[in-house]
Formats: structure tokens, sequence, C-alpha cells
């Protein structure tokens, strides 16, 4: 008895808890998915965000930027080149294909937020609005996971951005 009545309240726990990964925000054709970000220690004065960007529509978008109240919202890309791992701004946009979707994930595309008005706190939810080219403004709220977070609660090999100082 004693045993069904954990599982039954871990069960609950589970579905409680499940909605806050599964957010959704909309504009237009344009669909973000489980937005997250990583906490970052006391003085850091950058930190990622990631989700998945899904098209609806039948014409591409493109991700422009952004805005928040504590921090600049920049878009950046980490890749392997010559077996190095670089990072860059984005400039010009991010494109996001008719019909398709763009995951921002570590190590690979992510949201940057640079100069930072106070560290990111796991558990914490903070707020930005990114700017699409067609879909306009939308206002995303990203729940603030651990330092060294994969999205699932996971750590990723090399700690906050794959060995990147933050």
């Amino acid at each position: 008895m004693r045993h069904s009545s954990l599982f039954a309240l871990a069960l609950a726990f589970t579905l409680s808890a499940a909605p806050a990964l599964a957010q959704e925000f909309k504009a237009g054709d344009i669909v973000i998915e489980k937005p997250w970000a990583r906490a970052t220690p006391k003085g850091a004065e950058v930190g990622g965000a990631y989700m998945t960007i899904e098209n609806k529509g039948a014409a591409p978008d493109r991700l422009t930027g952004g805005t928040s109240d504590f921090a600049t919202v920049e878009i950046h890309e980490m890749k392997s080149e010559n077996g190095v791992m670089e990072m860059r701004e984005v400039t010009g946009g991010l494109d996001i294909p008719a019909h398709g979707s763009v995951a921002l994930a570590p190590g690979g595309y992510h949201i940057m937020f640079t100069h930072l008005a106070h560290p990111l706190a796991k558990g914490d939810t903070i707020k930005a609005t990114l700017t699409f080219e067609h879909a306009g403004p939308v206002e995303v709220e990203f729940n603030v996971l651990g330092v060294g977070a994969a999205g699932t609660g996971g750590a990723m090999k090399g700690g906050a951005m794959g060995g990147m100082k933050m």
C-alpha cells in the first residue's frame, strides 16, 4: 500500500512539472517551444538560452534579434572549424524555413544574453522579447535550469557552454 502511494505521489509530481518544460509561445506562423536558459555563476557577464523555433507558414521568416530588461539579446552560433570550437554572433538574422524548424541548442545556435544586469538563477523565469522579420515581436519566458544543464536537467560535457568560460 505504501509503495503505491509513493508511486502515485511521484506520478502526480511528474505530471505537474511537465507543463513548465512544455511551454509554447506564438506569433503569426512562428511557434517557440520549450525555451530555457542556463544559470550563470555570480559575476558572469553572459548567459545562454535555447529553444526550438517552428515556422508553420508557407513563407520563410527570420529571427532578427530581441530585447530584455536584464541584458542585451544577441543570436550566436557555435561550430567546429579545423577541430577548434568557435562562437560568433550571427549577423543578419537566423532563417526559419517555411514549414520547418530550427533548434537552438548547446553547441549550435543559441541566444546570448550579454551585459547581464544580474546572474541567472536556477529556478527563476526570465523574460525576453524575440523579434522576427514577418511574425514581429514574441514575448518569451525562459525557465532557468542549472549551470551545466542540457535542457532536460542533465549536464553537458564540459559544463557551461561546453567548457567555455562565462
